[in-house]
Formats: C-alpha cells, structure tokens, sequence
C-alpha cells in the first residue's frame, strides 16, 4: 500500500530546538524605518500596526475586486482531489485498506512514537519521570500477524498524541504552553481508520485524512465502514463559518450538550424534521436541527439529533472563496490564544489557515512542513540563490489570501499598505528593533496582524531571505 505519513518534523527528538525557537518568537526583528519607529500612537503596541488595520473591513475596502470568486465549487472539488491523490501527508480513507500486515502499523507507530531525545520537564518544572513507560504502553507486542481496519467518527473535539497519554510535557522547564506529545486535534464528525489499541486499553492509534496518532478512545465511536464515510457526505448540511459554533445546553442529551464545532466543520440537516416537535426538550424552531455521532456505553456509533441555535455563525453552503471572504474568515480568529497542536481548543499557525480555507471547502495538509511544499497549489518556490530584491518583488504582488511560509511557520497574507504586504497570522510572539536599534520582545501569542517586509528571523537574517515558499489557492 502507499505510504501513509509525509511527517512534519518530530517535535520531542533531539535538535527541533531550531523549530521551537522559530515558533516561539519566530525571532521576528524589524530592520526598516518602518518598524524603527515607536508603536503607534494609538496604542496596538506592535510598531508599523494601527488600531484601524484590526478591522477586516481595513483591508477589504482597499480590494479591487473584493467579490471575485476565485475557485468555484467544482474548481475546489477538483483541487481536493488532487491534494487526496497526490500529497502523501493526506490520507484517502476510500481508499484504506480493509487489513494491514502488522509489521506496516508498527512501523507507522514506532514512526510518531519514538523515544524522546533529550530531558522533558512537566509543568512546574520537575523532570518528566515516565520516559521508561512510554515504549511499553504502545502495546505493540499484542499486534496480531495482520490487522483488520476498524472505523470511527470522532464524537467531541479531540487531542491527537504522539503517545497515548495525557501527560503534558515540555523542553524548557519554564515553558508550559508547547506541549511536545500535542500533536493535533480533530473535530467531531471527523472519520477514522483505527489500527490499534494501547497496552492500557484506553486509547486508538488512528488515521484521520489529516494525520495519524493516539486519540483517546472515550471521544470516538465505532461503526460500520459505510456509517463513518458516509456522515459527511450527507446532505443537506450546514458549514461553521464563526471561529467555533456550539450546540445549546442541553440536560437531557449530555453528549451533545455544548459541543464546540470549528470554522470548516459540516454537520448534516435534519430537514425534515417535524414542525413543532422538540428537540432534547427544546422547541427546534429556534434552531437548526442537525444530526451529531455519538458514542454509546459500548463504544459503538449511533446518530443523534442536537439543535444549533440561529443565532451561531453557520451557512447552508461552503462559502465562496473570494478576495474579501478570505480577509473576513481570518479575522473572526482576530485575538484568539495561540494553541500548538490546536491546544486550548484553540489552533495554531497552519491550523489557523487550514480553518479558513476548510470555511469555503478547500483542504490542506495538517502542518506547514507539508502545506509549503505541498503540489498540487500555484506555488511560488525560493532557494538561497534568489536575492533580497528579486524576493521583494514577489512579496508586492501577493494577494489577499496568499500564505507565505518559512520554516516551521505560515502566515496569510491580507493586503499591501504603503506599498508593502501585511499578514494576519498565529504566532507567539515578534521581536522588534526601537529607534535606538535595541532589540524588544512583544508577546503575542495568538491570532495576529503584522508587516511582512520589514522582519527578520534573526540578528543577521532577514525573515525574507528565509522564506521558501509562497503557496496560492487560485489560479
């Protein structure tokens, strides 16, 4: 069978200190005049970023054509297929398996779960104590000579791991925010091949059309192959296009009470369901009546209705992928606490641009490492013999929408202001040189707005030198 992971970098062996230190500040520092200056006057805090710019109409307004479609629903429809066929970090469930040879699962096992390199601590500091038992709680020697594929929907937002514990724990004994066994977090609905149990029986290792990695098994719901692949092809159906929409408080139906779906999630319409006839001891008019998996006592699948008030930011449809959607969609995450691995069921930098695009239909590959080289965009590829200025060029060309990588991070772009690109992106934190040309640190940590051209990534390099990748959803 084809090979199942294109993996991002790992993120608890030796020598991804040079990832983290790029997500922690990216190391953003201001060389320009641009960013020379004080912050401005009334008061964003970040040099070269007035309150003004913190509004998408901001940007939308300076659009030429702020409602072209770019990719129409058949152009998005065929593009998905591309990125399903021909990316090897996405996962065609259609096309799993029925059965795997064991030695291919534990190779894909051993593949995210091999043993840390260096010292892990646990919040508060103490050296994490557990690294002897992280190998034996795979339970790969119970994996039988062939394995047969089992299939899930996830049932409530869920961690992804590297290994199946909930244990978090971090390179710097001071840090307790990027958590180097947090791998993702899937939504509910989505559908999973599940390949194998923990040695304690309390988690799956599982491959989402995303990624693969333990998930505990309390958030998923075994089924039929058909049941898991067909919920979301059902129609009619509603798309979350806030940053996350919940279901209503609901005593008699806990399972479905106040569940958080994220931007792009589809969920199928109960259309029909009878006028007057509650839902979970609600009136249904006030809502919309959606069908949700639940898990039963027995960890199987079953269907349930829930109600998703009017009032939440849903449409009938993906949206139409235009100039001024991509601006609006972004800033709705405006703020929104920086979350690695989609920690503090919030998401971070490739999980912002994944949840904007996934609002009008369009996937893309979990992390950057996968997104920037991704093949199937209109992709714009820099090496070390491109200068500063043939680099610039591009940068004053990009449009709303376009997403810019360098290592270990991904930023939007969202419009040129005096003649130069700015970008809404989730990110730690920048650094900036003041007009004395000391250096300063501005924390961030979250959904942010801020210039492209004038930054670097360190003392002596500049974040445009550094870039390696432009990836465009159009044509």
């Amino acid at each position: 069978m084809p090979m199942l992971l294109s993996r991002k970098p790992r993120r608890v062996r030796a020598g991804l200190g040079t990832l983290l230190a790029a997500l922690a500040g990216l190391g953003l520092l201001a060389t320009t005049a641009a960013m020379a200056r004080e912050p401005a006057a009334d008061g964003t805090g970040v040099p070269g970023v007035e309150l003004a710019q913190l509004s998408a109409d901001f940007w939308t307004s300076r659009l030429d054509a702020p409602d072209r479609v770019v990719l129409d629903a058949q152009a998005i429809a065929r593009l998905n297929a591309r990125l399903f066929a021909e990316d090897g970090s996405m996962h065609d469930l259609g096309r799993f398996p029925a059965s795997m040879p064991s030695a291919e699962i534990e190779a894909l096992v051993r593949r995210l779960s091999s043993p840390p390199g260096r010292p892990l601590f646990i919040a508060g500091g103490a050296p994490f104590a557990g690294l002897d038992t992280l190998a034996p709680s795979l339970g790969l020697e119970r994996l039988p000579d062939r394995v047969d594929t089992r299939w899930g929907l996830v049932v409530h937002r869920a961690d992804m791991r590297s290994f199946p514990t909930d244990v978090r724990v971090f390179s710097d004994p001071d840090d307790t925010d990027i958590d180097r066994f947090q791998e993702t977090a899937l939504f509910p609905g989505t559908p999973l091949a599940i390949l194998h149990e923990s040695r304690d029986g309390e988690w799956w290792f599982a491959v989402s059309p995303r990624y693969a990695a333990w998930i505990r098994k309390s958030r998923v719901a075994v089924g039929p192959r058909a049941d898991v692949l067909g919920y979301g092809r059902k129609t009619p159906y509603v798309v979350v296009t806030g940053a996350t929409a919940r279901t209503v408080h609901t005593p008699e139906a806990p399972r479905v009470s106040d569940l958080q779906l994220d931007m792009g999630v589809r969920v199928p319409l109960l259309a029909d369901w009878p006028a007057g006839a509650p839902v979970n001891g609600q009136a249904a008019y006030a809502g919309h009546v959606v069908q949700l998996p639940v898990r039963e006592d027995d960890g199987t699948l079953r269907f349930t209705p829930a109600l998703l008030p009017r009032s939440q930011d849903v449409a009938a449809a993906y949206l139409p992928l235009t100039p001024a959607g991509v601006i609006e969609q972004g800033f709705k995450f405006l703020g929104e606490r920086y979350g690695w691995g989609h920690a503090y069921d919030a998401r971070d930098c490739s999980g912002f641009v994944s949840e904007v695009y996934r609002a009008f239909g369009v996937q893309l590959p979990r992390n950057t490492s996968a997104q920037g080289v991704s093949p199937v965009f209109n992709t714009v590829r820099f090496d070390e013999g491109d200068d500063r200025q043939s680099r610039l060029a591009v940068l004053r060309q990009l449009h709303a929408g376009d997403l810019v990588y360098i290592p270990g991070h991904v930023m939007m772009v969202i419009g040129q202001y005096e003649g130069a690109p700015y970008v809404i992106h989730d990110v730690t934190g920048v650094s900036v040189r003041d007009a004395d040309g000391g250096l300063r640190r501005i924390v961030l940590n979250g959904v942010s707005v801020t210039p492209l051209e004038p930054l670097q990534s360190g003392e002596d390099a500049s974040l445009v030198d550094r870039i390696y990748s432009i990836q465009k959803i159009r044509p």
